[in-house]
Order: C-alpha cells, then sequence, then structure tokens
C-alpha cells in the first residue's frame, strides 16, 4: 500500500464547536478523492469523534466502495473495559457501527504499563487472536503510548502482535517523555512493522514559528511546512504507512502530492529539521495535540484541548485566540472547576501536567 494513511479523528465539521457532527459529503469527497490517487488505509476508533467517526467511515467509505477496495483499521478501547464481556460486546459494535465483516487491521488501543496489566487479565490478547483465526481480524497489533522499556516488555511477553502504532516527528524524535527514537528502535529490535501516528504532533508542525519557516522555504520554497514532518516519518525504516488526520481537501491534496510518489529526505533536509526542532522547543507552548483523550473522563467537563490551544494560540501572537476559546468551550466546564483528580494526566499521551496547566492559563485566555 501506499504510505499515507487517512486518519479519521479529525475528519472535516459542521461546525468547529466541541461535539460539532462530522460533514459527511466534505468526508466523501475526501475519501473518493483519496482512493481516486491509489491510496487505500482508513483508520478510526472506537472514541473517535464522540463515537460518530466509525459511523461516518461506514457512511462515506463501507457504503460506496467495494469491500477489497481499501483496508481499514480499529481499535479496541482498553482503557474503557471493566469486564471481560466488553472486549467481544465493543468488537461487535465496531463491526456493526462500520458496516463491515473484518477489519483489516486491529488494534489495542493506547497501550502503556497499566493497560498492558487490564488486557492480559481480561483476556484480551486472547480474545482477538481468536477473532484473527475467524478472519475478523487480517493483522493484529497495538498502539503505544508509554516507555521503549514498556514497549519491549510487551513485545517480549506478546510477540505474536504483527505491527506496532507510535507517535513518532522530528519534535518528540528525542523527546525524554515521548521516547520516539528509542521506541522506533524497539520496535524493529523485534522486527515489527511500525505505522506513524501523530507525524505533525496535532498540528504543531504544520504551524511552525517564522524562523524555522525561513529554514525550511531556503531549501524547499515549494514545500509545506507539514510536508517536512510526514516525509521525515515516511522515510524511516520498517514504515509502512504513515497517518495524517486530515480535516479538509487543502490539507488531503498537499499530502498526496508528494507521498503518492515518495523519496526520502536526504541527509541536509534531515539536518536542517534537527535545527528545526531545536527551535521549536524553545517555546513555552503546552505540548498538546487535541487527541481528546483526557476529556472522556473528566468529571466536571472541562473542555481541556480547547484551553490549551487557546492558550498556544495566544503564545503564537494570535488576535483570534480569545474568539476561539469563546466558540469551542461553550456550556462546558471550566478550568477553575478541575478537582484534580488527574484522570485527565493518566489518559494523556503527551504526559503534561495538565491539572497544573490548567490552573496556570485559567485566568490568562
Amino acid at each position: 500500500m501506499k504510505k499515507l494513511g487517512f486518519g479519521c479523528m479529525r475528519l472535516p465539521l459542521k461546525n468547529k464547536k466541541i461535539g460539532g457532527s462530522v460533514d459527511l459529503e466534505r468526508t466523501k469527497e475526501m475519501v473518493d478523492c483519496y482512493l481516486g490517487e491509489g491510496f487505500t488505509y482508513f483508520d478510526t476508533a472506537y472514541m473517535y469523534h464522540d463515537g460518530r467517526s466509525e459511523r461516518s467511515v461506514r457512511e462515506a467509505l463501507v457504503k460506496r466502495y467495494p469491500r477489497e477496495s481499501f483496508l481499514l483499521a480499529d481499535k479496541m478501547p482498553v482503557g474503557m473495559l471493566v469486564t471481560k464481556g466488553d472486549t467481544g460486546r465493543i468488537f461487535r459494535h465496531q463491526l456493526k457501527r462500520c458496516g463491515v465483516e473484518y477489519f483489516d487491521y486491529y488494534l489495542l488501543h493506547a497501550l502503556n504499563a497499566k493497560y498492558l496489566e487490564k488486557a492480559e487479565r481480561l483476556g484480551v490478547f486472547e480474545y482477538l487472536q481468536a477473532k484473527k483465526a475467524e478472519g475478523k481480524i487480517k493483522k493484529l497489533g497495538f498502539s503505544f503510548h508509554d516507555s521503549a522499556e514498556v514497549l519491549d516488555r510487551i513485545l517480549t511477553r506478546h510477540p505474536d502482535m504483527e505491527f506496532v502504532q507510535l507517535q513518532i516527528n522530528y519534535l518528540d524524535w528525542e523527546d525524554e517523555k515521548v521516547q520516539s527514537r528509542l521506541c522506533y528502535e524497539v520496535a524493529r529490535k523485534h522486527g515489527k512493522d511500525i505505522i506513524v501516528m501523530e507525524p505533525v504532533k496535532g498540528g504543531k508542525l504544520a504551524d511552525v514559528p517564522e524562523k524555522v519557516k525561513t529554514l525550511f522555504n531556503e531549501v524547499h520554497p515549494d514545500w509545506s511546512e507539514a510536508s517536512w514532518a510526514v516525509r521525515f516519518t515516511a522515510g524511516l525504516d520498517g514504515v509502512i504507512c504513515v497517518l495524517s488526520g486530515m480535516s479538509n481537501m487543502a490539507q488531503l491534496k498537499d499530502n498526496m502530492s508528494y507521498m503518492k510518489d515518495f523519496e526520502p529526505l536526504g541527509e541536509r533536509e534531515l539536518n536542517l529539521l534537527k535545527t528545526a526542532a531545536g527551535i521549536i522547543n524553545n517555546k513555552d507552548s503546552i505540548p498538546c495535540t487535541c487527541c481528546r483523550y483526557c476529556t472522556a473522563g473528566c468529571p466536571v467537563d472541562i473542555p481541556i484541548p480547547e484551553y490549551f490551544t487557546a492558550y498556544n494560540k495566544k503564545l503564537a501572537g494570535d488576535s483570534n485566540y480569545k474568539e476561539y476559546f469563546e466558540s469551542s468551550t461553550d456550556k462546558k466546564g471550566r478550568a477553575e472547576q478541575c478537582i484534580r483528580c488527574k484522570k485527565c494526566e493518566q489518559a494523556c499521551p503527551q504526559h503534561i501536567n495538565i491539572a497544573e496547566k490548567l490552573a496556570e492559563i485559567k485566568d490568562i485566555i
């Protein structure tokens, strides 16, 4: 398959408010364009768009194209499981919501040390292997957010996992918390194929500081900022797919323009990205990717990603940050209502001290 994957976590919306419904007509146009250029891989999950992502995939893709013409990936939300029966119930629900008889790729979602123990205790690995034997799953793997040591533990205990989905981008490559490079090296040591998520770090690497833009333009003035990030990950050995959560046709066409006949970056470009990462990491912005994992269990319904996005917009000099904040957080919980239960921090793939950050910025935006 071609290496650009269609991530269905950031589909086009009818409005920008939290919980806004997916714009199916625009999604269909993007699906048509993507498949028309020879790309095939779609990635969804049980919780994306509050459950609307899987339904949108059914309407925009499954109902409109032959099943053999595309590859569909879905995920088991280990964090939501309570009993052994939950695994089968959710899996059946996913097949129904997506309108398919099988998944080409299926993942245990967002594994870390805590979720590994839960998945083993509830027999999730065994259940999914049984589904694979039945033909309901073609390839079985997991997405991952933890240290390289934990990744090595999982792959040692479960060598039958066929691929790993990792957060990799040039900003996190040497990050001590995310450990992109170290996790990549562990996956390759175990001989696993790699699917990349967050190559543009939730859009952060599509809107880089002016100094970085200048450096990029001096070398390749016709390349978008996002393309530098996607090209970096796609060129890594063992990477079979790079997911991009595309929200509009412009983003899709830009990605396809260089991924259709992909060529890896050269040494000059790779060295430039090291410089770019150093410049970006000197900023005081909060490294939120708006994945929304933090909001699922919030007892007071605080729109955490919107607080962080508004703060980052203010830091970047965006005069519309307050308008964005007010329009996207209407009728939601406020930061000052945080009870510091820290459920959000346990779910955050970026390891952000969320309660502390909310307290710092609540009066700034």
